[in-house]
């Protein structure tokens, strides 16, 4: 027999109830903002996908295997993965093996929660048996831009910087040119998250013994000051009196035109719009995450120490790097090269002469 003290909520009744808790662990900093919200999405999905008006406690495993596969056929509407879908002449594209797995993460949290709160008798994802595999690799608006890429990315950022307003052109408080090139420095050297840089305000940034730094709020609560090279806190200066002399937008870093704090899927559009006035010979298109995989790449392509890169990046463990660490065309060979046990004697390859 069922139990007596199990509740009979409908999936509806117990994402609400689900989702309020969520969102209150914000409060106390047991969750940051933007994982309570990623939580939210997928539950929401998941209820729309199970059937809002069902019996939570009625599902089993089956049925959620078969929400865990109509999520994996889902269309992606993400502004990158529907753009690269349509220049390959493919379908609209489907969820990808990450999504698949942080779905399904998300989805697990719930019904743990749910059978603590008594929602459910048994954990029906215990008998669930399907799981997203990894296929292709990293899409290429996540991989690392290769270095001749990235110099074209950012010496385009520094132009845009200094660029002179053209004659007739947007009211000097509507135009963008010198906080996007601001972004696209700070994704692409600094590495930061697309959630950390959006919800930077302008106190965040302080300088001390003559270094810019950057106290960046991480996940989970934790703070990171991480120094600026002398050409972005350049570009920061500048923005920063620029944005001091507007008076809405409280104290938020990055504003839209319109004075509002600028929203993560606003970013995007701004590396777009940097890109395209990139030399077509290195333009490649790229996400905020995938200029984070090419700030771990580089530094720790120059040999960079792993604990100063993991301290950038604000992850609390140094096995975390293997993700953001993606191949380099001839590093394998520069790194022989420079062999450190060989010193100036190891030869270019193709030397072949003798005594």
């Amino acid at each position: 027999m069922r139990p007596a003290d199990v509740r009979r909520l409908t999936v509806d009744e117990a994402a609400d109830r689900y989702i309020d808790m969520v969102r209150a662990k914000t409060v106390t900093g047991a969750l940051a903002p933007s994982t309570a919200e990623v939580y939210a999405r997928d539950v929401r999905t998941f209820t729309v996908l199970a059937g809002g008006d069902r019996v939570l406690d009625d599902l089993t495993g089956e049925d959620v295997d078969e929400v865990l596969l109509r999520f994996a056929s889902k269309p992606d509407g993400r502004r990158g993965a529907s753009r690269a879908a349509a220049g390959a002449g493919q379908a609209e594209a489907v969820q990808s093996g990450a999504s698949q797995s942080r779905f399904r993460r998300s989805v697990s949290a719930f019904f743990r929660h749910a059978t603590v709160a008594g929602w459910v008798q048994l954990d029906p994802m215990r008998a669930a048996t399907v799981v997203p595999r990894r296929r292709g690799g990293l899409r290429a608006e996540r991989r690392a831009l290769t270095r001749e890429q990235a110099e074209g990315l950012l010496g385009t950022a520094r132009e845009l910087a200094v660029a002179s307003p053209p004659e007739g052109g947007k009211r000097a408080d509507q135009r963008t040119e010198l906080r996007d090139a601001l972004i696209v420095l700070l994704l692409a050297t600094v590495g930061p998250r697309v959630s950390e840089l959006v919800r930077a305000d302008v106190d965040h940034f302080y300088v001390n013994d003559g270094v810019r730094y950057w106290r960046i709020f991480g996940k989970g609560g934790t703070t990171r000051d991480v120094p600026l090279p002398r050409e972005v806190a350049e570009v920061l200066d500048a923005h920063l009196a620029v944005r001091r002399a507007r008076e809405a937008g409280g104290n938020a870093l990055l504003l839209s035109w319109r004075g509002r704090r600028l929203a993560r899927g606003d970013v995007q559009a701004v590396i777009d719009r940097v890109l395209a006035r990139v030399d077509p010979e290195y333009r490649r298109g790229v996400t905020p995450h995938g200029l984070r995989h090419t700030t771990a790449t580089h530094l720790l392509a120059a040999a960079t120490d792993m604990d100063a890169v993991r301290r950038v990046l604000g992850h609390s463990d140094l096995s975390t790097l293997g993700r953001y660490r993606d191949d380099l065309p001839g590093e394998l060979e520069a790194a022989m090269r420079a062999h450190p046990l060989l010193g100036a004697t190891s030869p270019e390859p193709g030397d072949v002469s003798a005594d």
